[in-house]
């Protein structure tokens, strides 16, 4: 990774994408906003929304939680995510890499419990605080291997 660019982490959900992005330096990844649409399959301001962040954020590759199941296998929601990966792949440009998301909901609603943010408020953070596990993953494992 270029210093400078900066790994967009996005948590691809029915109705919303939690978005997060890194530091310059790709060493941390931080909340930037929940992206909702009204419907599953309208997804064309959703996709131009995201394309604005990664100007906007100079964006360089792009993160999505894979929603795997417990046993490895892709179910229908990772089916969904893989054909957002295409649209988002040729939307933007950008790399995009699947990343297994597997407990980053759980691990980001038991965060928001022990911050001590109430229960009707917690889903209008999950999906965001999702994508910071999600990205937080994927550059924790990338300077491991450096």
């Amino acid at each position: 990774m270029n210093e400078g660019s900066r790994v967009m982490g996005l948590d691809y959900g029915s109705k919303t994408v939690g978005v997060a992005v890194s530091d310059p330096l790709g060493l941390t990844a931080q909340g930037v906003e929940i992206i909702r649409r009204t419907q599953e399959n309208k997804l064309r301001r959703t996709l131009a929304r995201i394309e604005e962040l990664t100007v906007q954020y100079h964006v360089t590759e792009i993160v999505l939680g894979f929603p795997k199941n417990m046993n490895n296998t892709v179910g229908e929601r990772g089916e969904k995510t893989l054909e957002f990966r295409d649209l988002l792949q040729r939307r933007t440009n950008l790399p995009v890499t699947m990343w297994d998301e597997r407990l980053t909901t759980v691990a980001a609603n038991r965060t928001l419990i022990e911050s001590g943010v109430r229960r009707e408020h917690r889903k209008e953070y999950v999906d965001m605080i999702a994508a910071v596990y999600i990205l937080q993953g994927y550059l924790d494992a990338a300077h491991r291997d450096e």
